[in-house]
């Protein structure tokens, strides 16, 4: 499920600079808290925090890091979550699938179809 184009443009004020999103997905800390919004463009990788009030009102960026670093794997079962910088997080499971081609689109972009509509 894509986050909302209010929500999109929030994000964007911490990421210095008109970038595009290419991913966006919250996350819990594992065993629930805080919240977080990962936020993928070309470049970067950027944790923003969220509290532990709102999961749609960023509040700061709790890290950045280079694009060539893996989010996932993620453990399903008991419910989808995954470590990332040492943390370990929480995601619902509809997006798991994000994640997966977050990641593919760096290490593996030979398995995501072609775009059906590049010209637009």
């Amino acid at each position: 499920m894509p986050l909302p184009g209010p929500l999109r443009r929030r994000c964007r004020e911490f990421l210095g600079g008109v970038v595009e999103i290419r991913y966006a997905f919250p996350a819990l800390s594992h065993g629930g808290g805080a919240g977080f919004l990962f936020v993928v463009t070309d470049e970067r990788i950027t944790v923003l925090c969220t509290g532990a009030l709102s999961r749609t009102r960023p509040s700061g960026v709790w890290g950045s890091y280079p694009r060539e670093r893996r989010i996932g794997p993620v453990e399903t079962g008991a419910g989808a979550s995954f470590e990332f910088a040492g943390t370990f997080f929480e995601v619902d499971d509809e997006y798991v699938p994000v994640i997966n081609a977050a990641d593919a689109e760096v290490f593996d972009p030979g398995i995501l179809p072609r775009d059906p509509l590049p010209d637009l």
